[in-house]
């Protein structure tokens, strides 16, 4: 999709003001040019204060105030950089108020919140996407294109390991909030699976370890997991917040294997290692803005009133998924998941870059984690 012709701009309210917003979310506008970063929501009025100086934005609200933001006709859109837990609440108040919802991944906690959050969009007309910035990426998608085109032959087996170390304290490390391996860096690996195979797995398993440090007495520090995919393909990962910083995924095809390496960096370059009957080939993907690109895709699609591609279905599946990955963990079983068709897929045809920022911004009352 391309930009609008059209010289509106859709006006944003970004709520919740974490390390990813800060860093990512709001340098990414002045990229965008058919969005626009109108408001702020936050209970940290420090954030509220500084932010609105530093980006110009005139309206900001605490979340106690997130009716009034959203009634304010200010607004058009809201993103929702919130905890996981809150994804569902501030998406089904904001499509209530006939506000767009771009919401950050996992969609929700649970397959249920997940559904609410269709049907509040469906209800009320809006557009609901999930923010799967991967694609809109330019490497994952040329991954697509290639195995797509049977360049490595038919596509067999997937491989990824996504690590970091993520410190006692961090909001991604607490059960209330649904933190944990599987909802926070396991999804990029089980929607790369599912993107690159363009199919949908119909068997999982997996298993957890942790050690016995304290920043893990809520979630587990480490899970590896099978998908069994249609025509006896199989994909399998290791995420873990207790390793060092890795981010790779590799697909073997009967003819030949592509390497992707820091394949789910949101921020840094992106690199391939293609090859086809023992000879290789490198190309890189130098690194861009692809918050810039999520929300000018998603402003284009509200423009032209077009369903976005990575939409609540899309974030229902990896959530179902991600359920049965820990029922798995639990009854050491393998669990059976029922197929949900999708109509849209990930292509080349959506590719949007945007130059990257250029200087990191100094974060306000956040840590930023030191992933991806």
């Amino acid at each position: 999709m391309t930009n609008s012709k059209s010289d509106r701009q859709i006006r944003y309210a970004v709520v919740g003001l974490g390390w990813f917003a800060q860093e990512a979310a709001l340098p990414a506008f002045a990229h965008s040019e058919n969005s626009k970063l109108v408001a702020l929501v936050s209970d940290d009025p420090e954030k509220l204060e500084e932010l609105s100086q530093k980006y110009g934005v005139d309206h900001t609200y605490s979340y106690e105030e997130y009716e009034d933001c959203l009634a304010s006709d200010e607004i058009d859109a809201v993103y929702i950089a919130l905890p996981n837990h809150l994804h569902c609440e501030y998406t089904v108040r904001a499509a209530n108020q006939a506000i767009h919802v771009l919401c950050e991944k996992p969609m929700a906690v649970t397959e249920q919140e997940c559904e609410a959050m269709i049907k509040a969009a469906n209800d009320n007309g809006v557009k609901l996407m999930i923010a799967y910035r991967l694609h809109l990426e330019p490497a994952n998608l040329e991954a697509v294109e290639i195995i797509n085109s049977q360049q490595i032959g038919e596509a067999r087996a997937f491989n990824s390991v996504f690590t970091q170390q993520v410190e006692q304290g961090n909001i991604r490390l607490r059960d209330i909030t649904g933190g944990g391996t599987l909802y926070d860096i396991g999804i990029y690996c089980i929607n790369a699976a599912r993107y690159l195979f363009q199919d949908e797995p119909t068997e999982v398993f997996a298993v957890a370890a942790t050690k016995g440090e304290q920043r893990f007495s809520e979630v587990e520090e480490m899970t590896s997991v099978i998908l069994r995919f249609p025509n006896e393909r199989l994909a399998t990962f290791t995420c873990s917040f207790g390793g060092a910083k890795v981010s790779n995924y590799q697909v073997v095809g009967t003819q030949g294997d592509l390497f992707v390496e820091s394949a789910y960096t949101w921020q840094g370059e992106i690199k391939h290692y293609l090859t086809i009957e023992g000879q290789t080939q490198e190309r890189n993907f130098p690194r861009h803005d692809q918050l810039a690109a999520e929300f000018t895709y998603f402003s284009d699609c509200i423009l032209s009133d077009q369903e976005p591609e990575p939409n609540g279905i899309e974030g229902l599946i990896d959530v179902r998924i991600i359920q049965a990955l820990y029922q798995s963990i639990t009854t050491g079983q393998s669990v059976k998941i029922p197929t949900l068709e999708r109509d849209q897929r990930p292509t080349s045809d959506q590719s949007i870059e945007r130059p990257p920022v250029k200087e990191k911004p100094d974060l306000i009352h956040a840590a930023s984690p030191g992933g991806d």
